[in-house]
């Protein structure tokens, strides 16, 4: 197996039936919860940069022969993207200064759910960045819905911290 195929797969999380872009972001929730607690937000947020950045590469590699193909079982994409959206609260828990392993709940399954919602529905310009039907347009999508999911999961803490408690 080549290792550009190992990457987009998620090193065989891809090939979780059924839906395994859920599989994928679950998974990829449970390591960014491991990753903040052994280096809080600078891990995390090195993790996803080289998430990104191998995930694009990987994906032009195996999409140079069938350039319009979004494989369902390349889920690197959806790592890096849920891993966007967890980098939000992580950035907010580390500037409070929280323990590394304190990552409360719902701030993990509000990023999860957001990524998910946000993956599925690709509301204006996540759409469009889909329909490119191109390498770039396969990590794309799911970056730019990790960034919608962040900043709702923000937004839904904000209005949870400052208006419901």
């Amino acid at each position: 197996m080549r290792v550009s195929h190992a990457i987009c797969i998620g090193g065989g999380i891809g090939l979780l039936k059924p839906a395994p872009g859920t599989w994928a972001a679950a998974v990829a929730v449970a390591a960014g919860l491991v990753l903040h607690g052994l280096g809080s937000f600078p891990l995390l947020l090195a993790a996803t940069l080289a998430a990104c950045a191998l995930g694009l590469w990987a994906a032009r590699e195996e999409l140079k022969l069938r350039p319009h193909a979004d494989p369902p079982e390349f889920v690197i994409d959806e790592i890096a993207g849920q891993w966007i959206a967890l980098s939000f609260p992580s950035c907010g828990f580390w500037l409070m200064g929280l323990d590394s392993w304190n990552f409360p709940y719902p701030g993990w399954l509000a990023a999860f759910l957001f990524f998910r919602l946000f993956d599925i529905w690709k509301p204006g310009p996540i759409g469009r960045l889909d329909r490119r039907e191109d390498w770039v347009g396969l990590m794309a999508d799911d970056l730019l819905a990790g960034v919608f999911a962040g900043v709702a999961t923000m937004i839904a803490a904000g209005i949870a911290h400052g208006v419901l408690m």
